[in-house]
């Protein structure tokens, strides 16, 4: 135990680095944030996109068709937009600077380095919408984090314009950021017109080919997030929120796959990413971490009262995806006897998932971001109709079985330890 101690200790010092870098932390906080945006934009783009005839119909005849699709263009088609705000206020929150001001100048940096053009009247500026989703989510991660960096850099060294005693805060906030926004805009017109002298034409046909595009087809292949849930599972083993350090980092690639699935199911074709944010809540979260639905429905059938009473406690928690009831009060956490079943059997599903996907036998999932709180089946309906559901609870059946035959032994002797606690009572009561 010293030495899982020892283990830990080192394992949380290094996860707690990752999530407290003010880079990476900007990024997963700042996309985080954005949950409501991408929930309601995935929500009504399955209620627009629902592929049943009689439903569609019913829209294209009574016009709401044109009213349910717009919902989806003002949200997940312009994230980049969001997030581009979202991050820099983060990342200037966290040096404890002003994070509105950041969010504003990012938002105006992102749109300096935009290809915008004209309508057909030849008069009328315009921006397509091509950069503002999916496709600038990296434009925008960089933007931040850079004009958020100027910006707390210029106020922290006080290199700004100061303004006499007894001007309101405001109007100083205002005046000190305004600086930092010459600098930004001078090097973002830079910016632009360096890459619109090669043959990328600007920043984001750059940083899509060279940047996005490359990582994004690395953190979509099958063996990238085979290796993600190991090392997941493997920190939750030693008591560290393995997915909250993983996500931190590959959060962005996932995010930006599952919303080209979602960009494609609103125009009516499948998805061509198996991997995706979705895949993680409907295919890895079966019951929370480590998938333990399985298990938990075995508690439900245990002899010892410990583990039926915990069974009882853990199992709607469950259902929606929150199982720290088990992994804290079991426990899971350094539990030798259950470290093999509970990183399995998230790769044994997983694993299945992706395979059964590639054969075309479960669709590519709908790229839907389904909040916590959304019971197990119901999200796999969502994000792919009755064939993900089914698979889901065919992977609640293999999780008890995988787990049961370790379960089976740790039932067996917390009912011994209670029998030799009521036994012990028992005579202590007859002495009495």
């Amino acid at each position: 135990m010293a030495g899982g101690a020892e283990w830990r200790a080192k394992i949380q010092k290094v996860s707690t680095k990752i999530q407290k870098n003010t880079y990476i932390s900007a990024i997963s906080n700042g996309l985080m944030a954005l949950m409501p945006i991408l929930i309601l934009g995935a929500i009504f783009s399955l209620i627009n996109a629902l592929k049943l005839d009689p439903y569609q119909n019913f829209l294209e005849s009574t016009g709401l068709k044109t009213y349910t699709s717009i919902p989806a263009t003002v949200t997940t088609d312009l994230i980049a937009l969001y997030a581009v705000f979202s991050i820099a206020y983060n990342f200037a929150t966290q040096h404890k600077q002003q994070g509105f001001s950041a969010g504003i100048l990012a938002l105006m940096s992102f749109l300096l380095v935009t290809p915008k053009g004209l309508l057909d009247d030849g008069v009328t500026k315009a921006f397509g919408y091509s950069w503002l989703g999916a496709k600038g989510l990296f434009v925008a991660i960089i933007l931040a984090l850079l004009v958020g960096k100027i910006y707390t850099f210029v106020l922290e060294k006080k290199f700004y314009i100061k303004m006499p005693k007894g001007v309101p805060p405001t109007v100083e906030k205002s005046f000190a950021a305004l600086t930092p926004g010459f600098i930004v805009a001078v090097l973002m017109l830079v910016l632009t017109a360096i890459f619109a002298a090669t043959k990328y034409g600007n920043m984001h046909e750059f940083v899509f080919s060279i940047i996005q595009l490359p990582l994004t087809s690395l953190g979509g292949t099958w063996w990238a997030m085979l290796i993600c849930i190991f090392v997941i599972h493997l920190l939750w083993f030693f008591g560290v929120h393995g997915t909250l350090v993983v996500y931190s980092v590959v959060g962005p690639i996932w995010v930006a796959l599952g919303l080209e699935n979602l960009d494609a199911y609103q125009r009516g074709v499948e998805g061509t990413h198996i991997i995706g944010s979705p895949f993680f809540p409907v295919y890895v979260l079966i019951g929370g971490a480590g998938a333990t639905l399985g298990l938990i429905i075995a508690m439900l059938f245990a002899k010892s009262t410990r583990y039926k009473t915990l069974g009882k406690l853990a199992i709607i928690p469950s259902l929606i995806g929150v199982n720290e009831p088990v992994i804290f009060g079991m426990p899971l956490v350094l539990n030798v006897r259950f470290m093999i079943p509970f990183i399995l059997t998230p790769l044994v599903s997983s694993g299945l998932a992706i395979l059964l996907t590639t054969l075309g036998i479960l669709p590519v999932l709908h790229g839907i971001q389904v909040p916590l709180g959304i019971p197990v089946l119901v999200n796999g309906w969502m994000n792919g109709g009755w064939r993900v559901s089914t698979f889901q609870l065919v992977m609640i059946g293999a999780s008890f079985m995988i787990y049961y035959p370790f379960f089976k032994k740790a039932d067996a002797e917390a009912l011994e330890q209670e029998q030799q606690a009521e036994a012990k009572a028992a005579a202590t009561a007859a002495t009495h």
